[in-house]
């Protein structure tokens, strides 16, 4: 980091390393209280402690590469499962309420009927 004391980071620091522009970081502190909170300076400037930087990274490649919600990421860190690192989120999702669900071979033929049925109910509609 370009700070000399590696420890504290300004908000116009992250917001370059992160790429993301800093009333970006501003909304994700209102959003995510409990993960983000910056210490505060001399006239009110934010400084990121090095931990909440990881935070940060690992948030926005929840919400901008994984396609997560903000209210997908708040359940994560009420639930107390925020990755260290967003790679892990494969690991950490439950599996989906219907994975017992089976998949049938499905055959073309069965596939035109489907077809004929559809065709035959839009007739009738129209």
């Amino acid at each position: 980091m370009e700070n000399s004391n590696e420890y504290f980071s300004s908000i116009n620091e992250v917001s370059k390393r992160l790429e993301v522009p800093a009333h970006t970081l501003r909304y994700w502190e209102k959003q995510f209280p409990t993960a983000i909170k910056p210490t505060t300076g001399a006239g009110g400037r934010r400084y990121y402690r090095t931990e909440t930087v990881a935070k940060l990274i690992t948030i926005k490649d929840l919400l901008y590469t994984h396609g997560m919600t903000i209210a997908g990421v708040k359940k994560l860190l009420r639930d107390g499962n925020l990755p260290a690192n967003a790679a892990e989120i494969a690991v950490q999702s439950p599996a989906p309420q219907n994975a017992n669900v089976s998949v049938q071979k499905i055959s073309i033929d069965d596939i035109d009927t489907a077809i004929a049925l559809l065709e035959s109910a839009k007739n009738l509609l129209q």
